[in-house]
């Protein structure tokens, strides 16, 4: 397999919404296995395949602590279902805004309805980090970045900044360019 590239603000396909999987196959399981190698070594907990240029319907997470076994968990199609009312605020950051982190206020509980590499059906409750996660990650999956939930002052300059950085072909977080 690969360790791929992962696509940095302020590349446009970022911004496109992901098809869903009609059929799991091994070309599939051969992505999911790419994007939790890209994932683990950037180092990062979740991972949506457009973020390495796949505008496909595939989340890969993994929210085990650092010194602690993997628990790697594939989302195939995933979808809030449901939401409540209570709100919590977590710092979040991006692989593919490497280098930024900012409050965002997300539902504090989701219903997610997904499919397993095996195409079984789940749902699932989810509240705290995992709850925060997929909801990054599907965000990601409609061409929605966590910037898009700050205000637009800081959204603009985060922007503006990665931008920059592009043109002079100097990322944030991209170590062949430093």
């Amino acid at each position: 397999m690969a360790v791929r590239d992962i696509l940095i603000l302020p590349d446009k396909r970022l911004r496109q919404v992901s098809t869903p999987v009609v059929k799991i196959d091994a070309a599939t399981r051969q992505l999911v296995e790419e994007m939790f190698e890209t994932m683990y070594a950037a180092p990062g907990i979740g991972l949506a395949a457009i973020q390495i240029g796949e505008p496909k319907r595939i989340v890969t997470m993994d929210l085990a602590k650092k010194d602690d076994p993997k628990e790697p968990q594939v989302f195939i199609n995933p979808e809030l279902i449901d939401e409540s009312k209570d709100q919590n605020i977590h710092e979040e950051g991006c692989l593919s805004i490497p280098e930024y982190y900012e409050d965002v206020s997300r539902p504090a509980q989701v219903k997610i309805r997904y499919l397993d590499l095996e195409g079984r059906q789940h749902e699932v409750n989810a509240g705290g980090l995992l709850a925060t996660c997929i909801q990054h990650e599907i965000d990601h999956l409609n061409g929605v970045l966590f910037i898009d939930h700050i205000s637009k002052l800081k959204r603009d300059r985060v922007i503006k900044k990665f931008t920059k950085a592009a043109k002079l072909g100097k990322l944030p977080g991209d170590r062949a360019a430093e």
